[in-house]
């Protein structure tokens, strides 16, 4: 059998003391890896207050090349320390432009690489196109622990084009850190069901784990809802958290049990890329 623990991390990253955050999620990255887990995923952008909420320019400074930023240094020697993978949530900068990224740490400490955000949000609370500049570089998978594994950043797990196309590429798992939550322009709209819904959707179209990990708490005028949770290949929710718990979610998957699954559903075998053009084309 090929198995493979993963955690979920959750918790609020309210403080506007970088150290601080960068600190509680490594108090959970311990937690979670004292529990066998091998690859962990800490929430979006976790070394701060989601800063999207607002369009402020003294904001970027925030930024950093990818090998100076705190949260992936802290995370590199956490890495390497407990032996464990993570996927590490940054806000990058790369000479005059500015990425949502992901440094994929391995469990020797090294960055296997990075992924940049492709789906870039527009919204009242989500006012990232004026920071990101949309990742170009296409989607992404690493092998860790003898798996391939997926990353997609938050507005990317909205897409079933983006898990179908690290799936593709060998994906076994998708993970997907997030910051999510109300929305400034409509308090009775809660998100937090269709966001899981839709994830649990690319599980089963795919039939292959979701690990998706959001923050928690009240930033300015909204709230975080949290609701992190994994799933297994079809798309069942095998542990959750709801909108408050601060800790650790991990399971433990059988990959060729999976493999095995989405072999005999036959999904890739039945598809059709030659009627599909019509998804490359603008609308």
């Amino acid at each position: 059998m090929t198995e493979i623990t993963v955690a979920a991390l959750q918790l609020p990253l309210a403080s506007d003391d970088e150290a601080e955050n960068i600190d509680a999620v490594a108090q959970l990255v311990e937690h979670a890896a004292q529990r066998g887990a091998q690859i962990i995923q800490p929430p979006e952008l976790f070394s701060g207050p989601y800063f999207c909420r607002e369009e402020d320019e003294a904001l970027f400074a925030l930024a950093r090349p990818t090998l100076e930023h705190p949260s992936v240094i802290a995370m590199r020697k956490l890495a390497k320390a407990l032996r464990v993978a993570i996927p590490v949530s940054f806000f990058e900068r790369d000479g005059h432009h500015f990425y949502n990224t992901i440094a994929m740490v391995g469990c020797d400490g090294d960055v296997l690489g990075t992924y940049r955000k492709s789906h870039i949000p527009d919204g009242p609370g989500y006012e990232e196109k004026f920071y990101f500049r949309p990742g170009n570089g296409g989607f992404k998978v690493w092998e860790v622990f003898g798996a391939t594994i997926g990353v997609g950043i938050c507005w990317d797990q909205w897409y079933p084009e983006c898990a179908r196309a690290m799936a593709l590429m060998g994906a076994e798992l998708l993970f997907y850190p997030t910051a999510i939550g109300s929305e400034p322009y409509d308090t009775e709209l809660d998100t937090s069901r269709m966001w899981r819904r839709a994830m649990q959707g690319h599980a089963v179209s795919n039939c292959m784990p979701v690990i998706a990990a959001n923050r928690i708490g009240v930033e300015g005028d909204q709230t975080f809802y949290g609701h992190s949770f994994i799933a297994n290949e079809w798309g069942d929710l095998v542990c959750e958290f709801g909108a408050e718990e601060d800790g650790v979610l991990v399971s433990t998957f059988d990959l060729a049990k999976a493999a095995k699954h989405r072999a005999g559903m036959g999904f890739f075998r039945d598809r059709r890329p030659q009627l599909y053009g019509r998804l490359c084309e603008d609308i």
